[in-house]
């Protein structure tokens, strides 16, 4: 596994040709030292997995690096099903310009339109709004916000040496920024 900076992992997850809705992740605090976790997963992308914290509140550092090519059966039961129960994420790419601005936040008052004035699903709708936004990555979400979901630690477990190595370089992102438990 190569160990990137959290930002090229997440242009990775944007720019693949994947299908969009067919994302799903598992997030919440580190284990041990400041941040967070969060495991990205998709059948025909694999397995990204990414650490973070806040070094300030104008910016988030990180790593991470793709730990598995293909979402296997000893993962897939460890990744949040599309059951509802979930919260949701979504990976937003900026507009190329104002033009396209304008055009995502018309399509955005459209589909807002739409579902006000007809019968529809909550699925539906958050489905709808992110092909309006042109989200690349969106789907069900495991995430305590003060916590670890039991799915972080069995990933976790379950890629312990990528995990491991993820660690070694957060914590020196972290010590270098000299950062320690507060804001910077």
């Amino acid at each position: 596994m190569r160990v990137r900076d959290w930002h090229d992992i997440l242009e990775d997850v944007a720019e693949s040709d994947a299908d969009p809705e067919g994302w799903r992740a598992v997030a919440g605090d580190r284990r041990r030292g400041l941040g967070e976790d969060l495991f990205l997963g998709h059948p025909d992308v694999g397995v990204y997995e990414l650490k973070t914290y806040t070094k300030n509140p104008y910016e988030v550092r990180g790593v991470g690096g793709r730990v598995a090519r293909r979402i296997d059966d000893d993962i897939e039961p460890l990744l949040p099903g599309r059951n509802g129960e979930d919260g949701l994420f979504a990976v937003r790419t900026p507009p190329e310009d104002e033009d396209h601005a304008s055009e995502m936040a018309t399509r955005l008052e459209e589909t807002v339109k739409v579902h006000a004035e007809a019968p529809t699903t909550p699925d539906d709708f958050v489905e709808d709004v992110m092909d309006a936004v042109e989200s690349p990555a969106f789907g069900p979400m495991e995430y305590e916000f003060d916590g670890r979901p039991d799915a972080l630690d069995d990933l976790t477990d379950e890629f312990a040496d990528a995990d491991e190595l993820l660690t070694e370089d957060l914590d020196d992102l972290v010590e270098d920024d000299g950062v320690g438990r507060g804001f910077q």
